[in-house]
């Protein structure tokens, strides 16, 4: 596991290839929504194609305020609430 994105808004866990499990055997990422207090987890093929959108996001040297609202057009499958344990 391997935090790639933490601002005020969100943060961006990736967890890598585990070819055992299949939720994550092309990795998987957790974004969080900070001020939403969710989260949700994307494997499979959704976790390839966003780790290329985000290759392609990186590529263009976004501001912060950019990749805050790359992240926000996954706010509509953040379902799970955040629970501190």
């Amino acid at each position: 596991m391997n935090m790639i994105y933490n601002s005020e808004q969100y943060s961006v866990v990736e967890f890598g290839v585990d070819r055992e499990l299949e939720a994550l055997r092309f990795g998987g990422f957790e974004i969080v929504d900070k001020a939403g207090r969710r989260e949700a987890f994307i494997g499979g093929r959704l976790a390839q194609s966003f780790r290329r959108d985000v290759n392609n996001l990186i590529a263009s040297e976004p501001t912060m305020e950019e990749i805050d609202d790359f992240l926000g057009s996954y706010d509509v499958i953040m379902s799970q609430p955040v629970v501190l344990h």
